[in-house]
C-alpha cells in the first residue's frame, strides 16, 4: 500500500479549516485508516472542529476492541460528533461549529467507507466513481435530477450542507463497502477540490504518471489554478501497490 496526504489553504481563505489523517499501517484493530474533515464555524471554530473530530475519532479507534471495521468507524464517528457538540455547548465562541468527515479503511480487497457531509471518496480505475453521497442542498438537487453534476459544482448554494458532525447530539453516518480491483486507487478530498476541479479532470490527473505525492500536489495545483476558493485536502491511496502478484 502507498498513500500521500496533503492539505493547502487555497488562495482566498485566511485559515485552513481542513484536517486529515493518513496511516498505511494499523490504527487499533483497523489495518490502515485515512480521514478527511472540513470544518465550519466562525473565528477558529471550524479549524477546532475538524481537528477535534479527527483526534477524538483516532483515540476511539485505538481503544476499541471490536474487529468489525464498520462498527469501529461508527463508534468513533459518533463519539467525535458528541465531543464537538458538547464543547460547542460549553464555549460560546465555538457555538455553531461543525465538520464534515469521510473515512476509509481497506481490509483485504474491500474498502469500508464512512461519511458525513460533502467531503468525498472516489474509487478510480476504469473510470472515476464517487462512492460517497454529498449531504448538501445541491447534492440532493443533483440526485433528484434538478441539476447536472457540472451545474451543481458551480451552483451558488453548493456550500449549504444538510448533515455534519457537531450540530446535534446524534448523527446519521452513511456507510459503503466497495470491492476493489488490483489497479484501484482511492481518493479522499474536501469540497475545496471537488468544487474547483471536475471529476473528469480529477480522473486524468490521478492517471498521469508519477507517485502519489505528485498526484496529490497536481490535484491541489489544479484547484488553485481554477480559483482556490476554499481550503483543499487530498489523500491518494494505492491499496495494492508493491504487493507481489502470484501467477
Amino acid at each position: 500500500m502507498k498513500s500521500y496526504a496533503m492539505t493547502d489553504i487555497g488562495r482566498i481563505r485566511n485559515i485552513n479549516q481542513d484536517y486529515l489523517f493518513a496511516s498505511d499501517t494499523s490504527v487499533g484493530n483497523l489495518p490502515n485508516l485515512f480521514v478527511v474533515a472540513d470544518g465550519m464555524g466562525g473565528h477558529n471554530a471550524g479549524d477546532y472542529a475538524s481537528h477535534c473530530a479527527v483526534e477524538t475519532m483516532l483515540s476511539c479507534v485505538r481503544n476499541n476492541k471490536e474487529f468489525n471495521p464498520v462498527k469501529i468507524l461508527r463508534a468513533a464517528i459518533e463519539k467525535a460528533n458528541l465531543e464537538i457538540y458538547e464543547r460547542a455547548q460549553e464555549d460560546s465562541e465555538l457555538h455553531g461549529m461543525g465538520t464534515t468527515m469521510v473515512a476509509v479503511t481497506v481490509v483485504g480487497m474491500y474498502a469500508y467507507v464512512a461519511n458525513v457531509g460533502d467531503s468525498r471518496l472516489y474509487v478510480i480505475g476504469d473510470g472515476i466513481h464517487q462512492i460517497t453521497r454529498d449531504h448538501s442542498l445541491v447534492g440532493e438537487m443533483v440526485r433528484m435530477g434538478e441539476l447536472t453534476e457540472e451545474e451543481g459544482r458551480v451552483h451558488p448554494d453548493k456550500n449549504i450542507i444538510t448533515r455534519a458532525l457537531g450540530t446535534d447530539d446524534s448523527v446519521r453516518v452513511d456507510f459503503f463497502d466497495v470491492k476493489l480491483e488490483e489497479d484501484s486507487q482511492i481518493l479522499l478530498c474536501s469540497d475545496g477540490l471537488s468544487n474547483m476541479v471536475s471529476n473528469e479532470e480529477i480522473y486524468r490527473t490521478v492517471l498521469e504518471d508519477g507517485g502519489n505525492s505528485d498526484k496529490a500536489k497536481r490535484l491541489i495545483d489544479r484547484a488553485n489554478e481554477n480559483g482556490g476558493k476554499d481550503n483543499i485536502a487530498v489523500i491518494v491511496v494505492e491499496p495494492f501497490a508493491d504487493e507481489v502478484k502470484v501467477c
